[in-house]
C-alpha cells in the first residue's frame, strides 16, 4: 500500500486505499458508470466561494427554511386542519367547556399535551419570522451593492418571488390555529379581497367556501401551507442556487479580485464545513428563542369568534406594513353602477402591495435603461459610490417604516399616552415627507463619504505624528495609502458624460422617440449628477509624488505602521 509522508512525518493514505474507501468503491463506481456523477461532482465540489460576513444573510434564510421544514413535519403529525366545532376538555382549565374548532383544539393539544410540542411550535414560529427577516436583509444587501445587475436579473426576480411567497406562507401558517388573533388577521385579508372592484365578493366566496369565515379556509390554507407553497419555495430556492453556481458568486473589490475571477475558498472541504457549522448555529439560535422567548400564545387569545376582536391585535411583523397603509388611508369610497368601491382599502392594501413588489421586480431593468449599462458585473459596488440608488433604497425603507408604524398607531398612542388621531395625521403626512428627507440626507452622506475617500487617496492617511515647523506651526504627517487600499477605494466606474439628447436630425426633422430620449436623459442626469468622480491615475501619481518629496517626508514609520486611532493607539488601515 502506497502512502505519502508530510513534512511532519505523518503518513497520508489516499481515501480509495483505506478500508472504508475500498468498501465504498464498488457502489460508487456502479453509480458513476450509470449516472456519470464523478465529473460534475469534481467540478462543483471545487467551486470557489468568496468570503464576507454579508454573504451569510442568504445562508440564514436558507437554514431557517430547513428548520421550518423539520419543525413543520413534527407539527403536521398532530395538527387537525378542520373547522368543525368541538367542546374542549383538556389540561388548560380556563378554556374547558368552550366550543372551538378542531384546528384550535389540536393546537392546544400540541402546546400542552405533546412532549416538546410547545417548544417545536415556538421554534417553527421564530424560524418563520427569521426566514422573512433574513430574506429582506439579503435583498437589501443585494440592492445596495448592485449585485442584481447583469447577468443576475433573473436571480433577482426569483428573490422577489421568494420574498412574496415567504410572506404568504408565513401568513397562512399564522392563520392555521384559528385563534382570535389569527382570525382577526384573516378578517383583514377578507376585507382586502372584498375591496377588489366587481370580483372581490366572488373571490371571497371561492376562497372561504361562502361568506366569511365560512367552513373551508383552514383546510385550504393548510394544504397551501404544507404542500403548494413549500413546493414552490423549494423549486425557486433550487433555481436560485443553480443560477448562483452558474453565474459565480459576486465579490467585494480587493487585491487580486477582478471582474473575471473569484477569490475565496472551495466548496469542499472549507465552505461546506463552514456552511454546515452555520446551519447548527441558526438551528441552535432558533431553538434558544423557542425555549426562552414566548411567541403566539394562542391559549391567551381564545378560539376565534367573528363577533369579537382582540384589543391591540397586531399581525406578524412582516404583515404590519400592509395594515399600516390601510390605517393611514383616508375614508374614500364611491358608488358606481350599484357597487361600492372601497378605495380606502383597495388602494393601500391591494394596490400598495402590488406596486411595491412590481417596483422591486422591475428595478434592475429600469436602472439599466436609465444608465445604458449593458456590461456584466461580478464585483460589488460600495453603496456610497451609487448615491442615488442608495438614497432611493433608504427612502423606500423609510416609507416601509412609516407604514409599519401606522400598523401600530393604537399601540403607540396607548404606550406614549398620545392622541391616536394626531399620530395618524403625522404618519399620513410623514409617509410622503419622511422618504424625501431620507433621500436628500442619504445622498448627501454618500457624497460626503465619496469626498472622504478621494481625500484619503490624494492626501494619504493621518499618521498621528505631529511636526513642528521652523516657523512654529504644527502639522500632522500624512503617508500614502497602501496600493491594496487604493485599489478598493477606486474599483468603481467613472461617471459617464451627461450630454444632451439630439431631438432632430441633420435636416431638422424631429427624431423618432424624441420624448422618450429626453425623459431618459433627464433621469440619467438625475441618477449621476451628484456622483463624485474618483481621482484619475495622474492625480494618484501626483499625490504619491507629493507625499514622498514634500518637506518633512518621506515618513519613516516602518512598514507595519499605518496611523493611530482617535485614542492614540496604532491601527492597521
Amino acid at each position: 500500500m502506497s502512502a505519502d509522508t508530510t513534512s511532519t512525518g505523518t503518513e497520508y493514505t489516499p481515501i480509495e486505499n483505506t478500508p472504508g474507501g475500498r468498501k465504498l468503491g464498488g457502489p460508487v463506481g456502479w453509480l458513476d458508470d450509470r449516472l456519470g456523477l464523478a465529473g460534475a461532482a469534481k467540478k462543483n465540489l471545487r467551486k470557489v466561494f468568496p468570503e464576507h460576513w454579508s454573504f451569510m444573510l442568504g445562508e440564514i434564510a436558507l437554514w431557517s427554511f430547513i428548520v421550518l421544514l423539520i419543525s413543520g413535519v413534527f407539527l403536521t403529525l398532530w395538527f387537525q386542519p378542520s373547522m368543525s366545532e368541538v367542546e374542549y376538555h383538556g389540561p388548560y382549565s380556563p378554556l374547558n367547556g368552550l366550543e372551538m374548532s378542531q384546528a384550535y383544539q389540536s393546537t392546544l393539544k400540541i402546546s400542552f399535551e405533546i412532549r416538546g410540542g410547545l417548544l417545536l411550535r415556538q421554534v417553527h414560529h421564530w424560524a418563520a419570522a427569521l426566514f422573512v427577516a433574513a430574506m429582506m436583509a439579503h435583498m437589501l444587501r443585494v440592492f445596495f451593492t448592485g449585485a442584481y445587475r447583469k447577468p443576475r436579473e433573473i436571480n433577482w426576480l426569483i428573490g422577489v418571488g421568494l420574498l412574496s411567497l415567504g410572506m404568504v406562507e408565513g401568513f397562512a401558517g399564522y392563520s392555521l390555529p384559528d385563534d382570535l388573533l389569527s382570525g382577526t388577521g384573516l378578517r383583514f385579508v377578507d376585507g382586502l379581497i372584498r375591496s377588489i372592484p366587481l370580483v372581490g365578493s366572488h373571490i371571497e366566496f371561492f376562497l372561504f367556501g361562502g361568506e366569511f369565515p365560512g367552513n373551508e379556509i383552514i383546510p385550504r390554507l393548510y394544504m397551501a401551507h404544507i404542500l403548494l407553497i413549500p413546493a414552490l419555495l423549494l423549486g425557486l430556492i433550487g433555481a436560485h442556487m443553480l443560477l448562483l453556481v452558474y453565474h459565480k458568486h459576486t465579490q467585494w473589490p480587493g487585491a487580486g479580485r477582478t471582474n473575471d475571477n473569484v477569490v475565496g475558498y472551495p466548496m469542499l472541504p472549507v465552505y461546506a464545513a463552514k456552511a454546515g457549522g452555520f446551519f447548527f448555529v441558526v438551528f441552535g439560535f432558533t431553538a434558544l428563542m423557542g425555549a426562552f422567548l414566548q411567541i403566539n400564545p394562542v391559549w391567551a387569545y381564545g378560539p376565534y369568534n367573528p363577533s369579537e376582536v382582540t384589543a391591540g391585535s397586531q399581525p406578524d411583523w412582516y404583515m404590519g406594513f400592509s395594515e399600516g397603509l390601510v390605517r393611514l388611508m383616508p375614508n374614500w369610497e364611491s358608488t358606481f353602477f350599484g357597487f361600492t368601491w372601497s378605495w380606502n382599502v383597495f388602494i393601500p392594501g391591494v394596490g400598495g402591495l402590488g406596486l411595491i413588489f412590481t417596483s422591486l421586480a422591475l428595478w434592475p431593468f429600469i436602472e439599466r435603461w436609465i444608465t445604458g449599462d449593458q456590461r456584466e458585473h461580478h464585483l460589488l459596488e460600495r453603496p456610497r459610490n451609487a448615491p442615488t440608488r442608495t438614497a432611493l433604497g433608504v427612502a423606500a425603507m423609510t416609507f416601509y417604516g412609516v407604514g409599519w408604524a401606522g400598523g401600530g398607531n393604537d399601540i403607540i398612542a396607548t404606550k406614549f399616552h398620545s392622541d391616536i388621531f394626531t399620530i395618524t395625521w403625522i404618519l399620513r403626512i410623514g409617509i410622503f415627507v419622511f422618504p424625501v428627507i431620507a433621500f436628500i440626507v442619504t445622498r448627501r452622506i454618500c457624497i460626503g463619504l465619496q469626498r472622504a475617500d478621494a481625500n484619503r487617496i490624494l492626501h494619504g492617511y493621518e499618521t498621528g505624528v505631529i511636526e513642528r515647523s521652523p516657523e512654529g506651526g504644527y502639522a500632522e504627517r500624512h503617508a500614502p495609502l497602501p496600493a491594496t487600499e487604493q485599489y478598493v477605494l477606486t474599483a468603481h466606474d467613472r461617471k459617464p458624460e451627461l450630454n444632451g439628447v439630439a431631438t432632430t436630425d441633420a435636416n431638422g426633422v424631429e427624431a423618432p422617440k424624441a420624448e422618450r430620449s429626453k425623459l431618459r436623459a433627464r433621469l440619467r442626469r438625475f441618477y449621476y449628477e451628484h456622483t463624485l468622480d474618483k481621482p484619475t491615475e495622474h492625480d494618484v501619481e501626483h499625490a504619491v509624488e507629493h507625499l514622498g518629496d514634500h518637506d518633512g517626508h518621506p515618513v519613516e514609520l516602518g512598514e507595519d505602521f499605518q496611523g493611530v486611532s482617535e485614542t492614540g493607539v496604532p491601527r492597521v488601515h
